[in-house]
């Protein structure tokens, strides 16, 4: 099967591409190649048969349509997106045009390509925070309450209206927290595994007790792999690694796991709208598709650890001037010193 991913030089995103080149499938990657889009992510098949890398934005209505009918993709993986919401509080324009206008533009090119499948992967956030003790089902309300997790609530609404009024194949993923090798260092675990290993303050939200469920990156490609070929078109599945732990207990496994004290962590005042909790059942994938997730949290997180300690040369690469402008812009304004930012 030949596959347009879209964002495919980003984290999600570079590991589903190597995952799916290596189990054989043709893949053309998509990406505009913005700051958490990274080429080295790919240098595992970069030049290989059987991959092609396109630099261009999915807002492009002209390039999509182009590329649908010279490629002629069977199914389209859609990752590419504005994904932080501390971005999107600084900035929510971006993740509006980028995550609804540039879903647009896809499904439209789509629906004119006849494409037999629309795979797009969106977040447990647009759920909203989750009272203990449900699980958020795919039947459940959207709530999203930040500009991003509404832009991806948006988008998620625009891909069922595809697929019920105009037919396209299309089925809808909600992946709950990823972490892993590559993650561009702004998320929760990439930051404090780099900072703590820097001997840096460990800037935790609030009271740092806002619950995520954990998800290996693996476990999240290998679901994507399982619904390409069983889901349901019209569908939505939820992705989640069945592993809940208060922000404060993943930064404290970090900090243990790296020996460094638990000194380190500074708490700094909270993000807005921040959601208390998000838990997922994925009853639905794992009785369709067979799929549930393999790595536990504990040999996520050591694999994790030792992958960012042997790639110091990429951690440099990718904190860019834009990234330390963003960071100490981010963290200065919730109590960080600027002499502790970096």
């Amino acid at each position: 099967m030949k596959l347009l991913v879209t964002g495919g030089a980003g984290f999600i995103g570079s590991a589903f591409v190597r995952m799916a080149h290596g189990s054989g499938f043709e893949i053309v990657n998509l990406d505009k190649l913005t700051y958490a889009g990274n080429p080295e992510n790919l240098e595992a098949v970069e030049g290989k048969a059987g991959y092609r890398f396109v630099h261009g934005d999915i807002c492009d209505a002209a390039l999509v349509e182009g590329l649908l009918e010279e490629a002629r993709p069977e199914a389209i993986v859609h990752f590419a997106a504005e994904s932080h919401v501390d971005r999107s509080i600084l900035s929510p324009d971006a993740f509006v045009e980028t995550n609804v206008r540039g879903t647009f533009t896809l499904l439209e090119a789509a629906k004119k390509a006849g494409t037999r499948k629309f795979c797009h992967v969106s977040t447990d956030e647009v759920y909203g925070s989750v009272e203990a003790p449900h699980e958020a089902t795919e039947e459940d309300a959207l709530r999203p309450n930040s500009p991003y997790s509404a832009s991806k609530a948006g988008s998620d609404l625009l891909v069922r209206s595809y697929f019920q009024t105009y037919g396209l194949p299309a089925v809808v993923t909600r992946a709950s927290n990823n972490y892993g090798p590559y993650q561009f260092p702004e998320k929760l675990i990439p930051l404090m595994i780099l900072n703590a290993m820097e001997n840096r303050p460990l800037p935790v939200y609030g009271d740092g007790q806002q619950v995520r469920d954990w998800l290996y990156v693996e476990d999240h490609c290998r679901a994507l792999m399982a619904v390409l070929e069983k889901g349901r078109a019209g569908e939505t599945y939820n992705i989640g690694g069945n592993r809940s732990l208060a922000n404060l207990e993943v930064v404290r496994r970090v900090l243990e796991s790296v020996g460094r004290p638990e000194t380190l962590i500074q708490y700094v005042r909270d993000r807005p709208g921040h959601d208390r909790r998000y838990a997922l059942s994925s009853a639905k994938l794992m009785n369709e598709t067979g799929w549930a997730p393999e790595v536990s949290f504990e040999d996520g997180l050591s694999e994790t650890i030792r992958w960012y300690r042997g790639h110091p040369g990429w951690i440099e690469r990718v904190r860019s001037k834009e990234y330390r402008e963003y960071y100490a812009a981010n963290y200065s304004g919730r109590g960080l010193k600027k002499s502790e930012t970096l």
